[in-house]
């Protein structure tokens, strides 16, 4: 059942924060489970026999497809019902595929079980945006979007320092029922655990009252409705949804394979790589991603309604030319230089990104706007990011050591087209917040 709603309450902002550090927990832990196979390629590789576009698929596809499309439904309901609830059941969904991880055979298995990892985390975001759009007002939502999706690095670098030290620590095992298990199989059961107590403590958080637009169970908006509502705004909805998604896939094709790249051309092992990457992301990504909300909210402040996409502007020319210049130098040392800068830049605009949407968009239409906003970003992004990589090593380069070609390739074209629609949806987004607030 609906909660009763009370669209004058004022935001609760300190209790907001303390949201805010749980939907962390959840987040960085999604991000664990999700990006764990990151550092495991070539074991996973020998283990399964299968080639470099068919990790990318496991990295990418198998998890962003039903990631994103199940992402609209389960949004539809997170407009309309408890969504501490949906979230706490996405939690222990993707935990328990994540454990199955650990148990397959073959690379149509660990398919399917990545599937419904994706199909689990679909539940968390868009319900988490619409949580905290309703505890915290227009000044402050861009600070506080940004470190909720600080977890992106915070559980991405957590995944690789963890990841590296396990399948370093860890040993074949057998185990009752299971039989033989590899390493990175027994990497994927101990990671998928704390999911267990993350969700209990999901479970025990306060459901927001809905403010603004739309906050009661009679304007809950038809599908129709939502369509129509995007539609007269299409142009704000479709350069925001394609920048970030060029965006996305710049990052998430350039994250996947960067470890590669260092154990395949300088002879790195997966642990010496692992942690130090992974220190670059949990350190300089989850510093980007909140300087980028303090930045926006100064702006915003400071009259700038379109802050939001100025920081994206901003996160993809920072990020341009440190990411083609890291992977094509022949220093290991220079390259690991190069790449934290690419991380501080391309880090940057998510939170902002989130804030962005939720701002233009009527309260009952936010999950939902935020699902579709992922059905883009995820779809480039993690769906493609990946293979775009391993496509232009394996067809174009024709050669596993030329990762690093295809990262640069893959870097420069993506962030240029970023630049550009963001940078074209700045006028009819300044129009679209200003008649909202006609």
């Amino acid at each position: 059942m609906d909660l009763e709603q009370r669209p004058e309450d004022t935001p609760d902002e300190r209790y907001g924060w303390y949201v805010v550090f749980i939907l962390i927990l959840a987040y960085t832990i999604s991000y664990v489970d999700r990006q764990i196979l990151t550092l495991m390629v070539e074991p996973i590789k020998a283990s399964l026999h299968i080639s470099d576009v068919q990790v990318s698929l496991l990295h990418g596809l198998a998890f962003a497809v039903f990631y994103t499309l199940l992402g609209v439904p389960i949004a539809r309901l997170a407009d309309r019902y408890r969504r501490v609830t949906i979230i706490t059941a996405g939690v222990f969904v993707w935990s328990a595929m994540t454990a199955l991880c650990g148990v397959t055979r073959s690379f149509g298995q660990l398919f399917a079980a990545r599937v419904g990892v994706g199909v689990g985390e679909a539940a968390l975001s868009p319900a988490a945006y619409s949580m905290l759009a309703d505890y915290f007002g227009k000044k402050n939502l861009p600070k506080a979007m940004s470190v909720y999706t600080g977890a992106i690095y915070l559980g991405a670098g957590l995944a690789l320092i963890a990841g590296g030290a396990l399948i370093g620590l860890v040993p074949a095992v057998e185990m009752p029922l299971v039989g033989h298990m590899e390493p990175w199989q027994t990497v994927f059961l101990l990671v998928a655990a704390p999911g267990l107590v993350v969700g209990l403590l999901v479970a025990t958080l306060r459901e927001p009252p809905r403010r603004g637009m739309g906050t009661t169970k009679a304007d809950f908006p038809s599908l129709g409705e939502l369509a129509a509502y995007m539609n007269a705004r299409r142009t704000t909805y479709a350069l925001l949804i394609f920048g970030y998604a060029a965006g996305g896939l710049m990052w998430n094709g350039a994250t996947a394979w960067i470890a590669t790249f260092f154990i395949r051309n300088f002879g790195y092992t997966a642990a010496q790589i692992g942690l130090i990457f992974g220190i670059i992301l949990l350190t300089i990504g989850t510093a980007s991603i909140t300087v980028g909300g303090l930045i926006a909210s100064r702006w915003r402040a400071a009259g700038r309604t379109d802050a939001n996409l100025l920081v994206g502007i901003l996160s993809a020319a920072i990020a341009l030319p440190f990411g083609i210049a890291a992977p094509l130098v022949a220093s290991p040392a220079l390259s690991l230089v190069l790449f934290a800068a690419f991380v501080f830049g391309g880090a940057m605009p998510y939170g902002c990104a989130a804030a962005a949407f939720q701002e233009i968009t009527p309260n009952r239409m936010r999950a939902q706007v935020s699902s579709i906003y992922f059905l883009g970003l995820n779809l480039a992004g993690i769906g493609l990011g990946p293979t775009v990589v391993a496509l232009f090593t394996e067809k174009l380069f024709q050669d596993p050591k030329a990762v690093g070609l295809a990262l640069a390739l893959t870097i420069g074209i993506a962030s240029l087209v970023s630049m550009l629609l963001l940078w074209l949806a700045r006028k009819s987004y300044r129009a679209t917040l200003e008649a909202m607030d006609a």
